[in-house]
């Protein structure tokens, strides 16, 4: 199981929620926190999470999620609603694999670095589309980002792709198991059919020998 679906099966599914997406990141300026505050765990890595609630109405949260070095599980930290973000800075509009982002909460602000570009351009469609479908005003601001995350929905129009293969598969395989079908009972029907003029023929020829 990948960290992200254990994420999501550990911290939010216990909450009754769903992850919608995750980015792994490592912080742009590391903020001075005494060591008895973080209570002498070591290094760890860090998730930025969007997650949705089951109930309704839905919220939406972002979340700081942690495994510590050597831990097999995750913890929850920080957590915002989403109608706190005020701002996701891209960096450079120029530079979609530029990983470097920033988000700014009402009462919060970090910068971060993502694995890479493309798992942070990602998450940016999941956060942008996501706060359109969500959020019917306050929406935060996106600056610094390539305008083509802006242009469309991707990633569930690449799902929606994804689904519409997958039942054209199934309906194909159900056409052709049907015509399989088709085929195997017209085969008995001939069987039988043949059965029966044996059957007819070999009663005429028992009669006519009887007589």
């Amino acid at each position: 199981m990948s960290a992200k679906a254990t994420i999501n099966k550990e911290v939010f599914t216990p909450q009754d929620e769903r992850m919608l997406g995750a980015v792994l990141v490592k912080r742009r300026t590391k903020k001075k926190i005494p060591f008895l505050a973080t209570g002498g765990q070591g290094e760890y890595r860090t998730y930025i999470c969007i997650s949705v609630t089951n109930k309704r109405p839905a919220q939406v949260y972002i979340t700081k999620v942690k495994q510590f070095e050597g831990a097999t599980s995750f913890v929850r930290r920080s957590q915002w609603m989403l109608e706190q973000l005020r701002q996701v800075n891209g960096t450079d509009a120029n530079r979609q694999e530029s990983p470097e982002f920033d988000l700014q909460f009402d009462n919060a602000s970090d910068q971060w670095v993502a694995s890479s570009g493309s798992e942070k351009f990602t998450f940016f469609q999941i956060l942008y589309h996501t706060c359109q479908r969500h959020l019917s005003d306050r929406k935060p601001e996106f600056i610094n980002c390539p305008s083509k995350l802006f242009s469309g929905n991707s990633i569930l129009h690449s799902a929606a792709d994804s689904v519409t293969s997958a039942v054209q598969k199934a309906s194909q395989a159900l056409n052709e198991r049907g015509e399989r079908l088709g085929r195997a009972e017209e085969s008995t029907a001939e069987m039988m059919n043949s059965a029966q003029q044996f059957a007819d023929t070999a009663h005429k020829l028992a009669m006519k020998h009887k007589c």
